[in-house]
Formats: C-alpha cells, sequence, structure tokens
C-alpha cells in the first residue's frame, strides 16, 4: 500500500485497514513458523503497512 492511498482514507477506513493488516501479519507469522510461508518478503511488506498506517494516524491526531 502506497502512502498517497493512505493519506486518502478516512480515519474509519485506516483503522480498519490496520487490523486486517495485524491479522494478516499474525497469519504469516504462524505460517512462517510451521514452515508453509513461501513468500517471506510479504512479512516484511505487511510490517511496513502497518508502521505507514500507524504514521499516518499518528500525524492526523497531532495535527487535531
Amino acid at each position: 500500500m502506497k502512502a498517497n492511498e493512505i493519506r486518502e482514507l478516512s480515519g474509519d477506513d485506516l483503522k480498519s485497514k490496520l487490523k486486517e493488516a495485524r491479522a494478516e501479519l499474525f497469519n504469516l507469522r504462524f505460517q512462517m513458523a510451521t514452515s508453509q510461508l513461501d513468500n517471506t518478503a510479504r512479512v516484511k511488506q505487511v510490517k511496513k503497512d502497518i508502521a505507514r498506517i500507524q504514521t499516518e494516524m499518528r500525524a492526523r491526531e497531532l495535527s487535531a
């Protein structure tokens, strides 16, 4: 997910995307632990997406 896409989302959408990303990260970690994960780079992508979403949420909180 690009930073521009994140900035266009509403507050509720950000919260739902964050929840989805955290659930996906949990599932990816579980797959990695059981040696079922094929694309290990996806873990890094999801972590970065979570960080981007949290950064945007914090920026909005500070500007309000």
